[in-house]
């Protein structure tokens, strides 16, 4: 079993999986930029899971001092919202060595990719970077050292930039993390964002309903309307994955397939039974990861694949142009286009064998 571990991040995941590692034995670096926000975790490093886990472990160091952090360990999880990639990796660079791996939990859509952008300018660097489809665990941070998790995902497909070290990788965590599978290629992983066909429409219909600051159940309170837009962009997705080659788990699906306990038929009713989902309020402000990662980390690099395979996508770009007017946030300039990660100069097939 892995000995020490670097956790970036000290959010709901981050501190969840930070807590769970240190519980198992495993000497934990948990990093954040700011801590201000952890002043009952910096006087005692405790962090208590409870809930769908029940643990308690004792993080070994707590810093925001980004050299610390990644000279710490050979493993690194990156457990930050995706749109924080590209800055952590220009931070993380100086300080890497060779034979490190990093774990991208979640990578979004190319999270992998936007790494890779940033590494190229250290082309001696040998380091595996590694993208999960998902996080691991649905979860809330109640307080600092504190965490509720509500569910634990039974089955995360994983890939890395170095298709024959995935399993190696995967091996190497499974005393600590049995969920990750290996996926065929990091094209499926990034396709297979779920959150980001999940949570965009549901703000979107509700924005009203949380600029009043009116309480709901983001999936509790699924409406049969709000999820057939759902499908319909799901729908477009899984064309996408069809016109390279891939055939895509449906989103209805899906839940099931990462929470084997859900019941019910059709998107609507597992969104309401899934007991994972169960108690998770929308957020507070239209300003939520819902819209502002999800959207440039999600919906529009899988709009870019389908640009490129000449796949019309009216809702994920109605989607796009709605967020973008909504927050008023150009998510084209910011996001995951082929331009931004500098792959525009690719064909289909190229980017394909680029990526495969």
């Amino acid at each position: 079993m892995i000995e020490r571990i670097t956790i970036i991040g000290a959010g709901n995941g981050g501190q969840a999986i930070a807590g769970y590692c240190a519980s198992r034995g495993v000497k934990v670096c948990l990093y954040n930029r700011n801590l201000n926000k952890l002043e009952e975790l910096l006087s005692n490093h405790k962090i208590h899971l409870h809930g769908a886990i029940n643990a308690e472990g004792i993080v070994d160091v707590i810093t925001d001092n980004i050299r610390t952090a990644v000279t710490y360990s050979d493993m690194i999880f990156v457990v930050t919202p995706a749109t924080a990639h590209h800055s952590l990796a220009q931070e993380m660079l100086p300080h890497l060595s060779n034979g490190q791996t990093i774990v991208l939990n979640p990578g979004r859509t190319f999270g992998t990719l936007e790494f890779q952008s940033v590494f190229s300018k250290r082309p001696d660097l040998n380091v595996v970077v590694a993208e999960a489809q998902t996080l691991l665990y649905a979860c809330r941070l109640q307080k600092p050292g504190l965490i509720n998790v509500i569910g634990v995902k039974e089955r995360v497909p994983l890939v890395t930039d170095h298709s024959d070290k995935t399993n190696a990788i995967i091996n190497n965590l499974s005393d600590l993390f049995p969920a990750f599978l290996p996926a065929p290629s990091l094209l499926q992983v990034g396709l297979e964002n779920i959150g980001s066909i999940f949570h965009p429409a549901v703000i979107l219909f509700n924005a009203a309903t949380i600029e009043r600051n009116e309480p709901f159940y983001f999936y509790r309170d699924m409406t049969p309307q709000t999820a057939s837009v759902i499908n319909k962009l799901d729908a477009e997705r899984i064309k996408i994955g069809k016109a390279y080659g891939i055939d895509l788990m449906p989103v209805d699906e899906w839940i099931v397939y990462a929470y084997p306990g859900t019941k019910g038929t059709g998107l609507c009713e597992r969104m309401r039974n899934n007991p994972a989902y169960h108690d998770i309020l929308a957020p507070g402000s239209i300003f939520s990861r819902q819209l502002t990662e999800d959207i440039p980390t999600g919906i529009i690099p899988m709009r870019e694949l389908g640009k490129l395979a000449g796949i019309d996508t009216p809702i994920m770009d109605a989607i796009i142009t709605l967020s973008s007017a909504l927050l008023d946030i150009d998510f084209i300039k910011t996001g995951r286009t082929l331009h931004n990660l500098g792959l525009s100069n690719l064909s289909k097939k190229e980017l394909m064998q680029h990526i495969s």
